[in-house]
């Protein structure tokens, strides 16, 4: 099987069962196999899988039909040009994140040796991102999830980044400690919502999704204790799930320590940052 039949063939396989987007997947997949990028995939389009490679593909393609996360069978996620390694213990970084991170990025970058805290890590893709683009900054990151800690301590170490790894519930571990930014991506799907997910989304990780019966639990500790644990002039950002923005910004905006609070759109124009910072006079 040539690499132009063996596109064609995933693409066929994946469609028929009813995977969104079959062709891009089916070149991820090949692109995974034989170390190609897609466009060195079509300029080599005539040369032939050997017979180990087919039965990669063979498995690859039965494990996705059963719509198990394409990441996990890849084993990798790239997240703002970096790799991640991925799997059942942490939430895939999604393309949306990275809006987070590019807001995280440019306070970094205008606040010399910087503190940050990143809540919620998971796979330590903001964290690691953070720290491999700012190398001054010290940045910390918490997860609950022992799991998705050693995930993102591979991540940090593979990437050459030098994050400290809490274990702890949001901002326990750092009692006592003041911060220049604090970055989350929180669990936001309200509870029953979970359960009607998309079936990839359904086999990640339950506590990196469950936001709570209304979405928003994360979002009301991280509000009521964020001025606590940054210093002055020292920015708060959050990613919020659809139509939570304005909701989200409510909550920061009721506590008297936070200020200039505003929401940020995504690549796709949704509302999905809200950014607030330390007030300069704590009450």
């Amino acid at each position: 099987m040539t690499i132009q039949q063996a596109i064609k063939h995933a693409a066929d396989v994946l469609e028929a069962a009813s995977i969104p987007d079959p062709l891009q997947d089916s070149l991820l997949i090949l692109s995974s196999i034989l170390g190609l990028g897609s466009l060195e995939l079509r300029l080599n389009g005539d040369r032939t899988l050997n017979s180990e490679q087919e039965q990669r593909l063979s498995s690859l393609l039965l494990s996705r039909t059963t719509r198990q996360p394409l990441q996990y069978l890849l084993s990798e996620q790239c997240f703002y040009g970096l790799d991640f390694y991925v799997d059942h213990r942490v939430l895939i970084p999604r393309q949306e994140t990275e809006t987070l991170c590019e807001l995280g990025l440019a306070f970094l970058k205008a606040h010399t040796n910087a503190s940050a805290l990143d809540l919620c890590t998971g796979s330590g893709a903001i964290a690691t991102t953070l720290k491999h683009e700012v190398p001054l900054a010290t940045v910390t990151a918490i997860d609950l999830s022992e799991g998705a800690l050693e995930v993102a301590k591979m991540n940090a170490k593979r990437n050459g980044a030098e994050v400290r790894f809490l274990q702890g519930d949001l901002l326990e571990p750092v009692c006592g400690e003041r911060f220049d930014l604090i970055l989350s991506n929180p669990p936001y799907i309200k509870s029953l919502d979970c359960d009607t997910l998309q079936p990839e989304v359904m086999l990640e990780p339950r506590m990196a999704l469950d936001g709570g019966d209304d979405g928003y639990v994360f979002y009301r500790r991280i509000a009521a204790k964020a001025d606590e644990f940054l210093a002055v002039g020292g920015m708060l950002a959050v990613e919020v799930g659809d139509d939570q923005a304005k909701q989200v910004a409510a909550l920061f905006t009721s506590n008297s320590n936070l200020c200039d609070v505003h929401i940020h759109r995504d690549l796709y124009g949704h509302e999905r940052i809200v950014c607030a910072h330390a007030s300069s006079n704590p009450t």
